[in-house]
């Protein structure tokens, strides 16, 4: 019964924990008049030098420019990856909805997953030596 509480939580706190976080930072932001596929967003997309927005969603190089501090000297490197996920992400047909299956759901589960089932070994692990 303990395994199946601990995993039903490492499953359900993440989720609750971004939808937590991003409620409470909703109500601190000025209502946003942006909107993506008829969807009203929380940030705007005015070109902020303080601050992320949709602007650098829609501009890479903005903000790289504007809000990158440490990883500058990467750009080669991570640049390779970054514009690589999103190719792949467009060659899917529906950008929008590869990016939410695979970001947002296919690889956060998978590590949910593998982290539950790496706990469920350390238990049998733990029920031989005793």
């Amino acid at each position: 019964m303990n395994s199946i509480v601990r995993n039903l939580a490492i499953i359900i706190f993440p989720f609750l924990t971004m939808i937590l976080v991003n409620e409470y930072i909703r109500k601190n932001i000025a209502k946003s008049n942006y909107s993506i596929h008829g969807v009203n967003t929380i940030n705007s997309a005015k070109y902020i030098p303080t601050q992320c927005s949709w602007a650098c969603h829609n501009n890479t190089a903005y903000c790289k420019k504007e809000h990158v501090k440490y990883l500058k000297g990467y750009y080669k490197l991570t640049d390779i990856f970054y514009f690589g996920m999103i190719s792949a992400l467009k060659s899917m047909g529906n950008y929008a909805l590869a990016n939410i299956f695979i970001l947002v759901f296919l690889i956060p589960c998978s590590f949910l997953y593998f982290w539950i089932k790496s706990l469920e070994i350390q238990d049998k692990i733990n029920k031989l030596t005793i």
